[in-house]
């Protein structure tokens, strides 16, 4: 006759042992997951502050463009009229 707890027992060691196993898995591939996600992330943010640097240099094309184009749009007005040479 067999004893019905010790097979319950060895039972439940190898359900334990074959959990820990799963369980070391499930973690071994979360801990993976964390360390790729975190590795985009710090490639994004490098990614990010390059776009910054891109968009701050364009902008201050930009400002520095508008007030080209003021200054010559206020020249051309204070310049004379053009007109029609004598000979027409």
């Amino acid at each position: 006759m067999v004893d019905s707890r010790a097979f319950k027992l060895k039972e439940g060691r190898e359900r334990e042992v074959d959990m820990t196993s799963e369980t070391e898995k499930r973690i071994i591939a979360l801990e993976e997951t964390i360390a790729h996600q975190a590795k985009t992330i710090e490639e994004l943010s490098d990614q990010l502050t390059e776009q910054w640097k891109v968009v701050e240099q364009t902008r201050a094309k930009l400002d520095r463009l508008t007030e080209r184009f003021l200054s010559l749009e206020e020249q051309s007005l204070d310049a004379p009229a053009i007109t029609r040479p004598p000979h027409y």
